[in-house]
């Protein structure tokens, strides 16, 4: 090969790095002035014409048309620290971008993508052990630290001004479904979200228990009160069988139409007093697409016998519902029995403050699946789900501090902590290594710049004196921006979960050590 071939091939792969560099560090700008208690919020808006407006890292990317194949990979970032700690999304993708920044400075002065990628991963190795040492270990029974975690979380939330209500409720709903002395991890499946307009956010409730954002069919005068409820949860059709799609029936004559009635009410009749005979007081009707799931003779004949009817109850429910009732699904009349129902203190309809909706609140469960439900309230339909995705990262901070039990103070502090000791770290290495991992340090000062920047402060002068402040030994100075001054935060309780820090610090190293043993790109048809 000549030395021109080799010089075009190494051309290609700086440029294609480069390319990738680039791509990755438009998405991580698009997110960064969202960072922080001061950060701007999104307001995106769908082809369909829908809008959401929000903060949240994962769902600002998981938004946006992104066509870049590396630039793919920063969404997906954020997807997993979602799914990992659930908060920390818009930090991971700052991180990443700052990291790639990094780089590029590296690769221009000559240095090696894998060098540099095996100087990041030492340096992510025992950037794990300083975090360890800064952070300290939280007590689940101690709900205050908790809540201080959960508070810290939703500060950089549309919501914010609503934690005093939201942040209680989240760790309460957390702590009622798992065993605080041996659970290692939380399924958030345990917690239902329901949401309804009207009222405002501070209207929020947890509920132990169900709750059915319809209310009641009482058309034919069924009961909306029950108490001692005996709860049967039906997936047949309380209506007349119909024929095939490609078949129909002819009548001819009014004798016959008669007949198919009569025989239609003796039919319901029939699937109503079996119900009745099994002891149910409350029933759940599924809804069915092929047929209708109840017809008005049969709401008739149920509220008569005093049967409380609860209609379209989603599939997808049926599990939730299930084991916090302790019931079973019933697919045919014949095995709807006694053992199949479960039980509640008491099943009532009641009217939204603030609203003319109606719902059913099942209380007093004998609850052996161990579950909840938040009911949320809001002004508008943004608001609500702006609510519904901050109390999601609400109960992803608990359940995180389930998962390792340690907390480190928020507000820039363990980034701070990080550059610190890993600039002492890196005069220890030798040769290239030394030289990587103080731009790995330099880079993880992005999250304190960032933050002081959206706060509208001097960056640079908060930044230096931040620096100073931790080279003396205060390892709890950070930056407050309700102040607009450098604070001791632990004292200003503002906590979060160690899992937040290091897995945003992994997967950004993970995901930049990635994009940059990428040399070429090859497109297939």
């Amino acid at each position: 090969m000549s030395g021109g071939d080799t010089h075009r091939g190494l051309q290609k792969e700086k440029d294609v790095r480069m390319s990738n560099i680039i791509a990755a560090k438009g998405v991580a700008d698009a997110v960064r002035t969202s960072l922080g208690p001061r950060g701007m919020d999104k307001m995106i808006q769908k082809g369909d014409g829908e809008v959401i407006i929000t903060n949240d890292g994962a769902t600002i990317l998981s938004q946006m048309s992104v066509y870049h194949p590396t630039a793919k990979m920063l969404v997906e970032l954020s997807q997993s620290q979602d799914i990992e700690a659930g908060d920390g999304t818009t930090s991971v993708c700052v991180i990443a971008g700052s990291l790639l920044n990094t780089c590029q400075g590296l690769l221009d002065k000559g240095i090696h993508p894998t060098a540099i990628s095996e100087a990041f991963m030492a340096a992510l190795q025992q950037a794990d052990i300083i975090l360890q040492g800064v952070s300290r270990p939280v007590d689940l029974t101690c709900r205050e630290d908790l809540v201080n975690a959960v508070t810290t979380c939703l500060s950089s939330k549309v919501v914010s001004q609503n934690s005093d209500t939201i942040s209680p409720i989240s760790v309460d709903a957390v702590l009622s479904v798992i065993d605080a002395d041996t659970a290692t991890n939380v399924d958030l499946n345990d917690i239902k979200i329901v949401k309804q307009i009207g009222g405002t956010i501070d209207d929020t409730e947890l509920v132990n228990g169900l709750v059915f954002d319809k209310g009641a069919k009482k058309t034919a005068g069924g009961p909306t009160h029950v108490k001692d409820a005996k709860i049967g949860l039906i997936q047949f059709c309380l209506s007349a069988p119909k024929s095939d799609m490609e078949n129909n029936v002819v009548v001819s004559d009014y004798a016959a139409m008669d007949r198919i009635l009569r025989e239609e009410r003796k039919y319901i009749l029939g699937l109503c007093k079996k119900i009745k005979k099994a002891g149910c007081t409350v029933v759940l009707i599924q809804k069915s697409i092929l047929r209708d799931a109840y017809n008005d003779l049969s709401l008739h004949f149920l509220a008569k016998m005093g049967i409380m009817v609860i209609t379209d109850i989603e599939r997808n429910d049926i599990d939730f519902i299930s084991r916090s009732l302790n019931c079973m699904p019933v697919a045919h009349v014949d095995s709807f029995t006694a053992d199949k129902l479960g039980s509640a203190e008491l099943c009532n309809e009641v009217t939204m403050p603030g609203g003319t909706q109606r719902v059913v609140k099942v209380t007093g469960v004998a609850n052996p699946g161990r579950t909840c439900t938040i009911l949320v309230r809001g002004t508008n339909k943004l608001t609500l789900d702006e609510a519904d995705r901050s109390i999601h990262d609400a109960l992803c901070v608990v359940r995180s501090l389930v998962k390792k039990r340690f907390l480190i103070s928020g507000g820039g502090v363990a980034e701070t902590e990080l550059a610190l000791k890993l600039s002492k770290w890196a005069k220890e290495q030798t040769g290239m290594k030394a030289y990587c991992v103080r731009a790995y340090a330099e880079a993880l000062e992005i999250v304190p710049f960032t933050l002081a920047e959206n706060a509208g402060l001097n960056p640079i002068n908060i930044v230096t004196e931040l620096r100073k402040q931790h080279a003396e030994g205060n390892t709890d100075a950070g930056i407050n921006v309700r102040r607009n001054c450098i604070t001791n935060m632990s004292e200003e309780n503002v906590i979060q979960p160690l899992l937040v820090n290091t897995s945003a610090i992994t997967l950004a190293t993970e995901c930049v050590c990635m994009i940059l043993k990428i040399d070429d790109v090859v497109p297939v048809r």
